[in-house]
């Protein structure tokens, strides 16, 4: 489809002026934006996909290549057509956007390829964004005028100067009916195109009218710095409708999916590993001012799925990268039952999350203005973790001087703690919520372990268990990492280690993640016929039959082998002979302890069946040892 609509759309520009803006266009920036990235070696970069759902890190970047590609869900092109899945844009729109970044005029031609003509008419995504643009620049302007001081006082009183409202485009919506919908058609926008925008709506009479009127503005952006709709805050007692409106649903802003302040906070999010969730556009305005530039918020509705992906890869929370998230409520019910809810969030991320509740039950911004800035950063310093205080607003709720009251405390609190994502925490959790409660840890115990089995795969919210196996090595284990070590030769140097790599079977792999990619290198009709580069990579990703073999093959891929110099035959030789001895010294022991219970006379012949079977593999595991002695 990609290449279809290229061919359909170069008769509008000029191919030789795409070609220039791939060019120009440095796909990492690009991608960065969206994207947090780190090194992947060899090169490239890589980070959590945006177009799907991952724990592990599968997307990759070639900057030496411009291009980028998902070995988890199989996306992949150049910066043109990441903006077009990134942002839902055409394929003309994702070239100008690029162009304009680059600095570049683009010449369009008639569809006959002949004459060239004048520029198109945009694409409806930045009609929209123009529409928005301009928009601002009429709301800032509006702010200076003496029916905004009603506006004015309103952020003087929360401790917003000018330069504060400049730097956060505040704008002031007038109280004419139609004043911004008469500036923004003298400018050429449609009819159509300021209704789908959501700045004007049909009035009775069938003209149009302004969406805002007698309010104060906040210009809400998207990722890339857009300014995709707006909230409007009430000022006027007269005023019946709700305190804060919001642009409605349109093709450029949705409430699930935007954060205001995430334009200028996503640096300082990716770069410390750390995000502050409040609730309202001065409490961002407040954290931002005081010191704390990590802090977001959502844009008239509750912090959800959608804004933790955003979230999610902006920290790169992963299992190995693992983030802050910060949530500050207030002190009072409501802001209570939103920290409850977070928790149950709580067990989308990887990282650890926290909250932060101003012991005077104050948001940021009240914070700022009563104690100074100071006041707001140690707010966010003396954060505990979420689990803490969702465990004590559900113990105090019951009278723990009762028999009563401390069982069903018991029984209240005891899901919170099955529910913990880091299985490890729920021992020490356990033995927490018994002393909190006065109770003895055995009955406690069980409560949690029942929440468990209650709970779909023993996990949180019905979400699948982390993987984890008896039988599997610890993490940090050396048989893991020359099973990795292997896997990696299969993929990146199938030529030279394909006859030993397929040598060894995927019974000789103890990680259930390795034995998936060792048996989709087979069904990739094994290394030793491949002739590597991406067609061969592609293949065995295509042949793995879960998301989480298909993300490993991605990184194995351009993960750096453990070689000083040159890959040599010796080399493939003693991983293969190291991955052959960890197993077999496994099966060793295992065959030891078994040899242990069989009783020698009642069951001789089993007896010296499992005795022969242990010396032949000693003998084994020493030619393997021999074979190894180069070391890895």
């Amino acid at each position: 489809m990609y290449g279809e609509e290229v061919a359909e759309m170069t008769g509008r520009i000029r191919d030789e002026d795409i070609a220039l803006v791939r060019e120009r266009t440095s796909i990492a920036e690009v991608i960065s934006e969206t994207v947090t990235l780190r090194s992947a070696g060899g090169g490239n970069l890589k980070g959590l996909c945006p177009f799907h759902d991952e724990k592990s890190p599968s997307f990759n970047v070639s900057p030496a290549r411009n291009v980028w590609y998902c070995f988890g869900c199989g996306a992949g092109g150049d910066a043109i057509k990441f903006l077009m899945d990134a942002e839902h844009l055409s394929f003309v729109e994702s070239v100008e956007r690029l162009a304009a970044r680059a600095g570049l005029q683009l010449r369009y031609v008639a569809n006959d390829h002949t004459a060239p003509r004048s520029r198109p008419q945009q694409g409806q995504r930045q009609r929209l964004v123009a529409a928005h643009a301009a928009a601002v620049e009429f709301y800032r302007a509006q702010l200076t005028t003496p029916g905004a001081r009603p506006a004015r006082e309103f952020l003087a009183h929360r401790g917003f100067d000018r330069a504060a409202a400049e730097r956060y485009a505040c704008g002031f919506a007038p109280d004419g009916w139609d004043l911004l919908t008469r500036h923004l058609r003298q400018q050429g926008f449609s009819h159509d195109e300021l209704v789908t925008a959501g700045l004007s709506r049909p009035a009775r009479s069938g003209s149009l009218i302004d969406r805002f009127r007698r309010r104060l503005l906040w210009p809400i952006r998207d990722l890339t710095g857009d300014v995709v709709g707006f909230g409007a805050r009430k000022l006027f007692d007269d005023d019946d409708s709700p305190k804060y409106l919001n642009t409605p649903e349109t093709p450029i802003y949705k409430k699930s999916h935007v954060l205001y302040g995430i334009d200028q906070a996503k640096r300082e999010i990716a770069k410390q590993g750390k995000v502050v969730v409040v609730e309202g556009y001065t409490d961002v305005m407040a954290c931002h001012l005081a010191g704390v530039p990590t802090a977001v918020a959502t844009c008239g509705t509750a912090f959800g799925a959608d804004h933790i992906g955003v979230l999610r890869r902006l920290l790169l929370d992963t299992d190995a990268v693992a983030g802050e998230i910060i949530f500050t409520f207030d002190g009072d019910a409501a802001g209570q039952k939103a920290a409850l809810r977070a928790f149950d969030d709580d067990q989308r991320f990887v990282g650890r999350t926290f909250i932060a509740v101003s012991p005077d039950g104050m948001d940021p911004c009240e914070l700022r203005l009563a104690k100074g800035e100071l006041a707001v950063r140690d707010l966010v310093a003396r954060r505990e973790p979420l689990v803490d205080f969702a465990l004590r607003h559900v113990i105090n709720r019951h009278d723990l001087d009762t028999v009563d009251g401390r069982v069903e405390a018991m029984r209240r609190a005891a899901p919170l703690v099955a529910k913990l994502k880091d299985r490890e925490k729920r021992p020490e959790y356990v033995r927490k919520l018994a002393g909190d409660l006065g109770m003895e840890i055995e009955p406690v115990q069980r409560a949690v372990l029942a929440a468990a089995h209650a709970t779909p795969s023993g996990g949180a919210l019905g979400n699948p268990a982390p993987r984890a196996a008896a039988a599997e090595p610890p993490a940090d284990s050396p048989q893991l990492a020359v099973e990795r070590e292997a896997l990696k030769l299969a993929l990146q140097a199938p030529v030279l280690a394909g006859p030993m790599f397929d040598a060894v079977e995927a019974a000789e792999y103890r990680h259930q993640v390795h034995v998936a990619v060792r048996a989709a290198v087979a069904a990739a009709g094994g290394a030793a016929t491949a002739t590597g580069g991406a067609v061969w990579i592609e293949s065995v990703r295509n042949a793995c039959e879960d998301l989480t073999a298909q993300a490993l093959v991605g990184e194995l891929a351009v993960e750096p082998l453990r070689i000083d110099g040159e890959l040599d035959p010796r080399y493939v030789s003693v991983t293969m002979a190291r991955l052959q001895w960890g197993a077999v010294t496994g099966r060793i022991r295992e065959l030891k302890s078994r040899i242990q219970r069989i009783n020698p006379v009642s069951n001789k012949d089993e007896y010296f069946a499992a005795f022969g079977e242990l010396l032949s593999l000693e003998q084994h595991a020493r030619a393997l040892r021999e074979q190894a002695a180069g070391g890895l």
